[in-house]
């Protein structure tokens, strides 16, 4: 774990499993939250929630009172990459050194799309990874929408 201090930042989908990340970590953290959805109709990300502390390192520094050492971002399932990528530009103007995001399945052409980001500051960790997405942007065969399953907005 980089010095200094750390932070998790969850992706609206993925914040019930933000207190079993906290217990893989040495000592606790803060946790921020960052909303974004999918527009269903262009698959670009929207974001509606954002409460990462209004400060930011100066410019060519990395301690003081600024942005965390290292962000974890929280995401189920990079299907596009689209609200991954939005995250991690978040947090790396927000001053984050490194970012690492977790999540459950990835498709390969959405990962590639995160990864290639900010490939200096950014580890991706999957458990899992398909090789396709539907014309919807939904991986295939994938899980569905994880934010439906998780509270229960399917056909809403």
């Amino acid at each position: 774990m980089a010095r200094g201090k750390e932070t998790g930042c969850c992706l609206g989908a993925n914040m019930l499993s933000s207190p079993a990340v906290q217990t893989l970590l040495p000592t606790p953290v803060p946790v921020h939250h960052l909303g974004l959805f999918r527009e269903p109709t262009t698959l670009s990300p929207v974001e509606y929630y954002n409460n990462l502390p209004n400060h930011t390192n100066p410019p060519g520094t990395s301690e003081g009172n600024g942005a965390s050492s290292l962000a974890i971002i929280l995401d189920p399932v990079i299907a596009t990459g689209g609200t991954c990528v939005a995250a991690i530009q978040t947090l790396k103007e927000w001053g984050a050194q490194r970012i690492l995001v977790l999540s459950i399945l990835g498709a390969a052409e959405g990962v590639r799309q995160a990864a290639a980001e900010w490939p200096e500051g950014v580890e991706i960790w999957l458990a899992g990874v398909d090789a396709e997405l539907t014309d919807r942007g939904m991986i295939k065969p994938g899980l569905g929408d994880v934010g439906d399953r998780l509270f229960l907005t399917i056909g809403k």
